[in-house]
């Protein structure tokens, strides 16, 4: 055997003996010590019990079910047959940029009652925060078409009046499906129609004379929050859906009130 074949076979008979060493230390290559080897299971778990402790971390307040599963119902009739085929006319019909548009506007005016709940809550960093978005992008933005704040590090920072009152202490209620919005709970109903007088009192739908059009205006709105909201129906493909998502949004309020 040549020399140019033995050196390399040395060569891999050097490695799998460092390999073997290596492997006999009592600290891993990724610097734990054997954390597997401390792992232990318990062997009397009965999967009943995992069962139980599973259902006990999906229980929500909802004295209101059968109301809440009927609404629940009819949203999604509603939304297979009439929102989403509205939606899909207006993706067609309207050019992504115009679309894109219409999105920052709205969302534009959406700063004026965050900027409110931010000054409730005392939060005076995010409040200054989202006060430079909206002058920026009211002023460059060509009052709100375009998001120029995004691109020079001010993201967006929502906050509605429900998450004002929970912040607050004030308990999120009974959960509650709203006829055409979806899930919400007794608190958070309440926070809407603070918000939406709050913006019904600023008239911001005044801007461009959008107040003598009223329909246009609230239908133009109702299609963009639905062509922003990315939620189907069904696609959870759960018999359960209701159950997910009725402790999706209360876990997730409850992650946004704790931020």
């Amino acid at each position: 055997m040549t020399d140019a074949l033995l050196r390399p076979l040395l060569l891999a008979a050097l490695l799998l003996c460092g390999s073997a060493q290596a492997g006999d230390a009592s600290v891993d290559a990724d610097g734990f010590t054997r954390p597997l080897q401390q792992l232990r299971f318990n062997p009397r778990l009965d999967q009943r019990e995992f069962e139980r402790a599973t259902l006990v971390a999906l229980v929500v307040d909802d004295p209101w079910e059968e109301w809440n599963r009927r609404v629940y119902h009819f949203n999604q009739r509603f939304d297979e047959w009439l929102y989403l085929p509205l939606v899909q006319g207006y993706r067609r019909v309207t050019p992504r940029f115009l679309r894109s548009g219409v999105s920052h506007f709205f969302a534009n005016l959406g700063e004026i009652p965050s900027l409110a709940n931010h000054l409730m809550q005392l939060q005076g960093r995010d409040a200054l925060h989202t006060t430079a978005r909206l002058l920026f992008n009211t002023t460059l933005g060509v009052g709100g078409l375009w998001d120029p704040a995004q691109r020079m590090g001010l993201e967006r920072r929502s906050e509605d009046f429900g998450q004002t009152l929970g912040r607050w202490g004030v308990a999120e209620g009974p959960y509650l499906v709203l006829p055409l919005l979806g899930p919400s709970n007794l608190r958070d109903t309440g926070g809407l129609v603070f918000d939406n007088t709050l913006g019904s009192a600023l008239n911001v739908a005044d801007i461009g004379g959008l107040n003598r059009r009223p329909a246009e205006y609230y239908g133009l709105l109702a299609i963009d929050r639905r062509h922003i909201n990315d939620f189907r129906y069904g696609q959870l493909n759960s018999p359960f859906e209701y159950e997910k998502v009725r402790y999706l949004y209360n876990e997730a309020r409850r992650l946004q009130i704790g931020e």
